[in-house]
C-alpha cells in the first residue's frame, strides 16, 4: 500500500473495539518515531506520554469531555506536552545543540514575550503530531487526535511538571461499526487546485 492511500484511507476514529490490542513492537516503533520528528533547529520542546494504563486511562477520560469513551476504548493514549519552563529548555539546547542552533534561539525567539515563544514551543510539537498520526495511518493504527482535553487536568493526573498538555491522541483499533470509517462515511475535502497551487 503506497503512503497515499494510507493517507486516504485514514480517518478519525470514532469507536475503538477495546478488545483488539497494539503490539509491544509497534508502540517502540512508534515511540522512536516521536522521537526522529522535526523541529525547528532541532529543538525538541516536547514530552510524549503512552498511557494504557486502565485506571490512569479512566481518569484522563473524566478530562476529555465527549472524548471520554475513545480515552477508555482505545488501546493507548498518547499525551503530546510541550516544555513550559523556559530556563530548563536553554539549559537542555545549550548541552545538546551545536552554537549555531543555541544563537538562533537566544538572538531571535528569547527575546519576544513568553507566550510567543510557548507558541513556538507550540508549533514544534504539532510537527510531531502531524508525523505520528501519518506513521499510525502507514502501520494500519487508527487514532483520533484530541484538543477536546482539560489540559490542566491531564497535567495533574500525568504529573506534569515542567510540561503542559496541549493535544492528545487515542489510538488503537476501530470497532467495525464505526459510522465514520471512510467506506461508510466518505471523506470531504475540498478540490486539490482550490488548496494547491503551482508556480
Amino acid at each position: 500500500m503506497s503512503f497515499l492511500t494510507s493517507i486516504q484511507n485514514r480517518y478519525t476514529t470514532k469507536v475503538y473495539n477495546p478488545t483488539k490490542k497494539i503490539s509491544t513492537a509497534q508502540i517502540k516503533e512508534l515511540k522512536e518515531i516521536l522521537r526522529m520528528s522535526p523541529s525547528s533547529i532541532n529543538s525538541q520542546p516536547w514530552k510524549f506520554t503512552f498511557v494504557s494504563d486502565p485506571d490512569t486511562k479512566k481518569e484522563l477520560a473524566k478530562a476529555s469531555y465527549f472524548n471520554d469513551q475513545k480515552v477508555i476504548n482505545s488501546d493507548t493514549v498518547v499525551v503530546f506536552s510541550r516544555i513550559d519552563n523556559i530556563d530548563k529548555f536553554e539549559q537542555q539546547i545549550e548541552q545538546t545543540l551545536p552554537e549555531g542552533a543555541v544563537g538562533y534561539f537566544k538572538q531571535v525567539i528569547k527575546p519576544q514575550p513568553e507566550t510567543m515563544i510557548k507558541e513556538w514551543f507550540d508549533k514544534q510539537v504539532y510537527l510531531a503530531l502531524g508525523v505520528f498520526l501519518s506513521a499510525c495511518a502507514e502501520m494500519g493504527i487508527d487514532s483520533t487526535p484530541m484538543e477536546g482535553i482539560e489540559a490542566d487536568k491531564y497535567n495533574q493526573i500525568l504529573h506534569g511538571g515542567d510540561y503542559n498538555t496541549l493535544v492528545a491522541v487515542a489510538i488503537g483499533y476501530r470497532d467495525q461499526n464505526d459510522s465514520n470509517q471512510v467506506n461508510i462515511t466518505p471523506k470531504s475535502r475540498r478540490p486539490v487546485l482550490e488548496v494547491t497551487q503551482s508556480i
